[in-house]
């Protein structure tokens, strides 16, 4: 907000780690020499006397500047200067400890040498405190002439008054609860704070003295009755908020007047409690202090926030804003060394400085160019390579950055080769005998200073880690860090990949934040074991290669047994949940079949054939070696587990509703037992308890029934997800679709980590894939002029999205290719003839006439209108377009979190 910053007259930086508050800071002519001092202290114990005389604006602390520094016994808790000695006038600084009140005389001893004069403190008296000390104020309580009392509050709420050498007496507060901000007004001789309960409280010194005493709190019942008045508050006023500071105003020219400082507000009172006026703050302030201003009949005040913001207000109205390079806890105004109207500001770490507002003129002039012949060869020259850089960096298409060759941090993940020997499952849900775990060593080198380090180690359930979250110290560079870890399976069902993250965080000295990952494979083996083949199935796969068929002693080594010659081309696996599968190499062809009772335990099996297989091909250099598939997707298997899924979604949804009613009812019953419990003429119940008892039965058998929904409904989500991995792989294999377009089909069938009852699986899917039929699987105009919903909520049923699955099927065996460009989303996909009939999405959906051979397209309704209103359709058209663009976006970025969840990091 400030256009000027501070200009610093003078600073310094107190101790090393030193610690301050709003008590710690006072400025006054502590020696009595006509000239104002700054008093610090602190709560290490350190008491400081400053006197600033700086060279030039700007210079830092110089020797002669302190005057005297003298470490103390206990903590410095506020510092005040006054009449505090009997018998003399002169200035005496009170320093208040945790109990104790020291009163002490600053003295300045003439030097006989050249090193200038000194500076000793004397203690006068002290007063031992038998509570702790908050804080203390001090004037002339009562009238008195000539000289100022002190009066502490203690932090169970009791104030003790000291006539200066003597204890007066103490009176505890009505109603306490904590200490609040303490002032004294001499104008009506009252103490004016806040209490616990956001009340600005007056309290008068008469009432004070004449009240009950408060030496102690056990009193008997006849010492209260003799022993004084109660005490009785002048007025209150509830200002809704807590105070940081309270402070008293009276100028010549100015009503005097109680100043408040709120939490979020700044508060003007009358001496009779009534509000002046009231300024409300857009900023959380941390200390303030009123002075006198020029204006007559108005105050101006200074306010320091938390922002490093120093605010100067004349009564309600900003005046100027300026920048501190700290946070003040304490602000005052000193005239020093002749220059009136210095600001004196204090923070919490020891950062005292001296400063003033305004700016400096500039006394800087441009130096004159020397003119140069220009080159205009040498200049085509540069624009031509920062126009190739400009071009190269637009092509770019990816959304996250490149890796640097020379990265600041590295982390690596080792997983064992082997399992452990001792199994570190915990907690496995598992009813298997053993359940393996294997060791991953995960490390983490850095090269630069690394603040805060944290390592997260992300595993989809049912995997779990025994610890997954790791907080580091400081990082220097060169250095590295080590840490070990187990994953085993958790739940009692297999996963839908055996992949994880290990992904680091840090700071960097200037703030940066830096997050380098790694992602690591799990074995097999951690899932499943060795077991006999199955001859029967209900599911079966085939993958076609175009080499002949490899040994599954070879590529199967961890699970095979080199002594039976049989599993060379069977093989048989089962997981530790129970279902087995079966991989079969034939003998004749370049064939691999698996087979298994369960759609979705097909997956894991198929994928590390086919990575096992191109890891054996490439390591014996060869670089033609494809797999195909060249069978029926199985779609109907696939929508039965939607089906099962959207089942228990609804079933969720149910039980909400249900849970809603039952908790309605359970609240009305309380009102009216509650009712009858509290009428003063019993009246029957008429069986409310009864009823109120089988309410709350039926609430916590929903409740067990919705909480063992969701866990059927996470169950069915992590099949559904491994059923969609192995329907995206067939139709990839079928296709032969490329990295991207796979890309493409996982951002589109895998868009969500976890789906829940606002957003699920069916309507994100649903949603993706008819976008692609509007763009790049189109078949006309009118369908890309169709437009998508900008909402997604669940979908009545499954029908609209089997459909669209197998419209999306249909489209790529006719020729369709899959691409998010506006160009070729706008392009019309011509129609390769294919080898299933075209199935019919909608009314807009033409049926082919000759299956196999080109369809023909019919819409008499339409072509008028498209005749009649071309550049309309067509701006439509492009509308369409890039809004759905936008959502297939956002349905990329989600599936780009569940495969790195630091992405949301990155791009946010």
């Amino acid at each position: 907000m400030s256009l000027f910053k501070a200009r610093d007259w003078w600073s310094t930086v107190l101790g090393e780690k030193e610690e301050f508050d709003q008590g710690c800071l006072c400025v006054a002519d502590v020696d009595n020499s006509g000239q104002d001092k700054i008093i610090v202290g602190s709560y290490m114990g350190y008491l400081r006397i400053f006197n600033p005389r700086p060279v030039k604006p700007g210079d830092g602390v110089q020797a002669e500047d302190l005057l005297l520094e003298v470490q103390l016994r206990e903590p410095v808790l506020q510092v005040e200067v006054g009449k505090f000695v009997s018998g003399t006038e002169g200035l005496h600084l009170a320093v208040l400890h945790c109990r104790r009140l020291c009163v002490y005389a600053v003295s300045e001893t003439l030097g006989n040498v050249d090193h200038g004069n000194q500076y000793q403190i004397k203690l006068m008296y002290e007063h031992h405190l038998q509570r702790t000390a908050c804080n203390m104020t001090y004037g002339p309580f009562g009238g008195v002439k000539g000289r100022d009392l002190i009066c502490i509050q203690s932090m169970d709420g009791m104030l003790m008054l000291f006539e200066q050498e003597s204890y007066a007496f103490g009176r505890f507060l009505p109603g306490f609860l904590l200490p609040g901000p303490l002032t004294y007004s001499s104008r009506t001789d009252s103490f004016i704070t806040v209490s616990s309960s956001r009340q600005v409280e007056s309290y008068k010194y008469q009432v004070l003295a004449f009240a009950t005493d408060a030496d102690g709190r056990q009193e008997t019942v006849q010492q209260k009755l003799s022993s004084g008045k109660k005490l009785v508050v002048d007025w209150v006023l509830n200002i809704g908020e807590q105070a940081l500071d309270i402070c008293i105003v009276s100028f010549n020219q100015a009503v005097s007047s109680v100043f408040v400082l709120g939490e979020r507000s700044l508060f003007c009172l009358k001496d009779n409690g009534q509000i002046r006026f009231m300024k409300k703050l857009d900023y959380s302030p941390s200390c303030f202090i009123p002075y006198c201003s020029v204006k007559e009949g108005t105050i101006n005040t200074l306010v320091g926030n938390h922002s490093k913001m120093l605010y100067v207000y004349q009564d309600i109205t900003l005046k100027w804003a300026t920048q501190l390079p700290h946070v003040p806890v304490s602000v005052k105004v000193a005239n020093l060394q002749g220059l009136k109207g210095v600001i004196v500001t204090l923070s919490d770490n020891g950062h005292l400085q001296c400063s003033y507002l305004g700016t400096d003129p500039s006394l800087f002039q441009a130096p004159r160019v020397e003119s140069k012949e220009i080159n205009y060869e040498e200049f085509n020259a540069e624009m031509k390579e920062l126009q190739k850089i400009i071009k190269e960096a637009t092509i770019t298409q990816d959304i996250l950055p490149q890796s640097e060759k020379h990265r600041d941090l590295i982390v690596t993940a080792e997983v064992s080769p082997d399992l452990d020997v001792e199994s570190q499952a915990i907690d496995s849900e598992v009813k298997a005998e053993v359940v393996p775990s294997v060791t991953i060593k995960v490390t983490i080198q850095s090269k630069m200073t690394a603040q805060q380090p944290y390592l997260a180690v992300c595993i989809q359930a049912p995997l779990a880690v025994t610890c997954d979250r790791f907080t580091f110290n400081d990082l220097e560079p060169g250095s590295s860090e080590t840490v070990v870890l187990s994953v085993f399976l958790k739940g009692n069902f297999p996963p839908s990949e055996l992949e994880g993250n290990c992904v680091f965080s840090c700071n960097t000295p200037t703030g940066i934040p830096k997050v380098a990952q790694c992602k690591f494979k799990l074995p097999l083996r951690l899932v499943c074991f060795p077991a006999q083949p199955s001859k029967s199935a209900n599911h079966k796969l085939t993958i076609d290669t175009n080499k002949p068929p490899i040994s599954f002693l070879t590529i199967f080594p961890d699970f095979a047994d080199p002594s039976e010659e049989d599993q060379a081309n069977v093989l048989g696996f089962q997981f530790l949940t129970g279902s087995k599968i079966t991989l079969l190499a034939s003998k004749t062809s370049q064939r691999y079949r698996i087979q298994s009772d369960q759609l979705e335990d097909l997956w894991l099996i198929t994928k590390e054939l086919t990575l096992r297989l191109e890891e054996h091909f490439k390591k014996q250099n060869c670089k033609d070696f494809a797999c195909t598939f060249s069978g029926s997707v199985p779609l109907q298997e696939y929508f039965e587990l939607i089906d099962r899924h959207f089942e228990l979604r609804l079933n969720a949804e149910k039980f909400q509703e249900l849970l809603s009613e039952r908790a309605i009812q359970f609240r009305a019953i309380e009102r009216r037992l509650l009712t009858r419990f509290k009428d003063k003429t019993p009246a029957p119940l008429q069986h409310l308890d009864t009823l109120l008892e089988g309410t709350f039965r039926e609430v916590i058998a929903l409740a067990d029934a919705a909480e063992e929904n969701q866990a059927n409904m996470f169950q069915a989500f992590t099949k559904l997800k491994s059923a969609t991995h192995l329907v995206i792989m067939l139709i990839s294999l079928w296709q032969k679709l490329n990295a991207d377009q796979v890309a493409i089909m996982e951002a589109t069938f895998l868009p969500l980590a976890e789906d829940t009852q606002e957003l699920g699986w069916e309507e994100t899917v649903d949603s993706a894939i008819s976008f692609l039929l509007r763009t790049c699987l189109s078949k006309s105009s009118k369908e890309q002029a169709l437009s998508l919903s900008s909402q997604l909520s669940m979908p009545k049923d499954t029908s609209r999205l089997k459909k669209n699955i197998s419209l999306f099927c249909d489209r790529l065996a006719k020729g369709g290719r899959l691409s998010l460009s506006t160009e070729a989303a706008t392009q019309q996909a011509t129609v390769v003839p294919g080898g299933c009939a075209t199935i019919p999405e909608s009314d807009l959906e033409e049926r082919a006439v000759v299956p196999g051979s080109t369809a023909v397209f019919s819409s008499h309704k339409h072509t008028a209108k498209q005749k009649s209103s071309p550049d309309r359709m067509q701006e439509k058209k492009k509308k369409s377009i890039l809004v759905d663009s936008d959502i297939m976006w956002l349905l990329y970025a989600c599936s780009e979190i569940n495969q790195n969840p630091w992405f949301l990091s990155l791009t946010g």
